[in-house]
């Protein structure tokens, strides 16, 4: 079942009771969907996230549930905490968990999994494709969100990552500059280690174009291994990952270089079989 219920409230009522009355779904259910992130309602003229079934509601309120049995029974993969700088934190997001979810659940977003380990306010600083996996930071206040969004929209981090492609790429580096709809985009691309059929290597990117990397890949004939959208069909994870990041941290202006743990990285992982 995929559906989505909007209303506003008649008369005063706690969420689970408005719900349970326009949606026919039960209580077990609506607190469920709540809880994950599937309920919002609109408060001055902005719509946030409502998790509280027992939340008391006036006269109208409107109120919003996107109900997908789907994507509500889907379960996170847990994240790692690389570092904690206080006011933000540096996380292993694993493949297949979102950098934050969508208007039918977060419960399986790395903002939301961080929020519940943590305790702290999370915001989004930068994103990383959901297939993917690696480093990403997550800001404690909406300052330092500021603050180092405008690092990696100012590309003054330096951001490397690892993947596997298809085929035999030339050995030495590569730079890739095709334009990505139609802005200018540049990867350097470097061979790690040549494989059965495959290669691995470490990119570096000078812009951060949607699926840049993937897009460039694919466009020289070596799409990387994994990949749904721009290589062919497979039961393998996208075999893309962040492994390190570096920047000078603009609230203690000091210089950050994260790595990620070698297990953790495609260097120490053996080709999966095709």
């Amino acid at each position: 079942m995929r559906k989505s219920f909007e209303f506003t409230l008649s008369q005063p009522q706690t969420a689970a009771e408005a719900l349970a009355e326009h949606t026919g779904l039960s209580k077990g259910r609506i607190k469920d969907a709540m809880t994950k992130g599937a309920c919002w309602w609109t408060l001055k003229g902005k719509q946030l996230r409502l998790r509280r079934a027992s939340k008391a509601l006036q006269a109208g309120t409107r109120l919003t549930l996107y109900y997908d049995e789907r994507v509500l029974a889907l379960k996170p993969t847990p994240a790692q905490c690389i570092q904690d700088h206080g006011r933000y934190s540096i996380w292993h997001k694993p493949h297949g968990l979102l950098a934050q979810g969508s208007q039918w659940g977060d419960h399986c977003s790395l903002l939301r999994w961080v929020e519940q380990q943590t305790r702290r306010d999370c915001f989004l600083v930068h994103r990383l494709d959901a297939d993917a996996a690696g480093l990403m930071v997550v800001a404690h206040d909406a300052k330092a969100a500021a603050a180092l969004s405008q690092l990696f929209h100012g590309r003054a981090i330096r951001k490397l990552y690892q993947a596997r492609v298809s085929g035999q790429l030339q050995t030495g580096e590569q730079r890739l500059d095709a334009a990505i709809d139609g802005k200018a985009a540049l990867s350097h691309v470097t061979v790690l280690r040549q494989e059965e059929a495959a290669t691995l290597v470490s990119v570096i990117i000078e812009t951060g174009r949607k699926h840049q990397i993937r897009r460039h890949l694919s466009g020289i004939g070596h799409p990387i291994l994994g990949d749904r959208l721009y290589g062919g069909p497979t039961g393998q994870p996208l075999q893309l990952v962040a492994v390190q990041l570096t920047f000078q941290c603009p609230l203690r202006q000091q210089t950050v270089d994260v790595v990620l743990p070698e297990e953790l990285q495609l260097l120490a992982v053996a080709a999966p079989e095709r």
